[in-house]
C-alpha cells in the first residue's frame, strides 16, 4: 500500500472514530447532567478498563515495558484531566459549542507534533488550520451572542482548557499508538483515568442509578471502540494528517445535540461548519510526487 493510500485509510478510520466518540459525548453529557462530570468519567473509565482487561488477559497479553507504560500514564493523565473538564463544560453549553471550542486542540497539536515528534508542518496544513480556526471563531461568536450566562461562560472556559490538554494527549497518542496495539491503548487509557480519579471517590463519588446503566454501558462500548480506532489510525499516519479530522466532530455534535437535547443550530454554526470542512480538505491535501518509470532498470 502506498504512503498516500495508507494516510487516506488512516484518515477515514480516524473520522469514523470521531463520529462514534461524538455519539458517546451525547451519552456522557446526559450522565454529567444527571450525576456530575466526575461520576460520569469515573464510572465510564472503570467499566471500560474492566471490559478491556478481560479481553487483554484472555488473549494472553503481557504487561507493557516501563517505557511504554510511561506513555500510557502520561496520556492517561492528560486525557483524564481533559475529559473531566470537557464534560463539566459540556453539561453547561450546547454540544455544538462545546465541541467547537475543542477544535483549538488540533491546531495546538500541529505545532506540538513539530516540537516533540520532529514532524515537518506542511504549508497546506497551516493554511487549512487557519481556515478551520476562522470557522471555530464564527461558531463561538454566534453561540456566545445567543447565550452569555455565567454558567455558559464557565462551561466554555472549561472546554478551552480541555482542548489544551487534549492537544497534549493527541501527541502522546501518536507515540503511544506506535508502541502498543489498539486494545492495550484503550485498556490503559481507561485504567489510568479511573485510577487518577478514584482517590476522590469518598468525597465526590456516587453509585450510578439503575436507570443510568444502559447509557453508561453504551458510553463505555462506544468510547472504547473510538479509542481503538484512533489508536489504529495514529499508528499509521502523522499527527498533522489526522489532527484536522477532529473538526468533523462538530457536524456529529450538532446532530447529536439536536436529537438528544433539542439544541438548535444557528446560521453562525452553519457558516462555521462550512469553513471547518473547507479547512480540513485543505489541511489534508498532499502533493503526490510523480512516479518515475523504472523500465529497463
Amino acid at each position: 500500500m502506498s504512503a498516500a493510500s495508507s494516510s487516506l485509510r488512516a484518515f477515514l478510520v480516524a473520522g469514523a472514530g470521531i463520529m462514534v466518540y461524538t455519539i458517546m459525548d451525547a451519552m456522557m453529557k446526559r450522565l454529567s447532567i444527571d450525576s456530575g462530570a466526575y461520576n460520569a468519567v469515573l464510572w465510564r473509565s472503570l467499566t471500560g478498563a474492566a471490559l478491556c482487561a478481560v479481553v487483554f488477559v484472555a488473549g494472553g497479553r503481557r504487561w507493557p515495558a516501563w517505557a511504554v507504560l510511561k506513555l500510557h500514564i502520561g496520556r492517561g493523565v492528560a486525557g483524564g484531566a481533559s475529559v473531566v473538564l470537557f464534560f463539566w463544560g459540556l453539561a453547561r453549553v450546547p454540544m455544538a459549542q462545546g465541541v467547537a471550542l475543542t477544535f483549538l486542540a488540533p491546531l495546538i497539536a500541529l505545532y506540538l507534533a513539530a516540537f516533540f515528534l520532529g514532524e515537518t508542518i506542511r504549508r497546506s496544513a497551516i493554511v487549512g488550520s487557519l481556515v478551520a480556526s476562522l470557522g471555530v471563531l464564527v461558531i463561538a461568536a454566534g453561540e456566545v451572542q445567543a447565550d452569555a450566562s455565567t454558567q455558559a461562560v464557565l462551561g466554555s472556559l472549561a472546554c478551552v482548557a480541555a482542548s489544551i490538554l487534549y492537544a497534549v494527549s493527541l501527541i502522546l497518542l501518536r507515540r503511544q499508538a506506535q508502541a502498543a496495539d489498539p486494545l492495550e491503548v484503550a485498556l490503559f487509557s481507561s485504567l489510568v483515568m479511573g485510577l487518577m480519579l478514584l482517590p476522590a471517590a469518598p468525597w465526590l463519588g456516587a453509585m450510578p442509578a439503575p436507570s443510568q446503566y444502559a447509557t453508561l454501558l453504551g458510553a463505555v462500548v462506544l468510547g472504547t471502540a473510538s479509542m481503538m480506532a484512533l489508536a489504529w489510525a495514529y499508528a499509521r499516519a502523522e499527527a498533522q494528517v489526522l489532527a484536522p479530522v477532529e473538526y468533523s466532530a462538530f457536524l456529529w455534535a450538532a446532530v447529536s445535540g439536536w436529537v438528544a437535547f433539542g439544541e438548535t443550530v444557528s446560521l453562525y454554526t452553519v457558516v462555521g461548519a462550512l469553513l471547518i470542512v473547507a479547512g480540513c480538505i485543505v489541511a489534508v491535501r498532499r502533493r503526490v510526487p510523480a512516479v518515475q518509470s523504472e523500465a529497463g532498470a
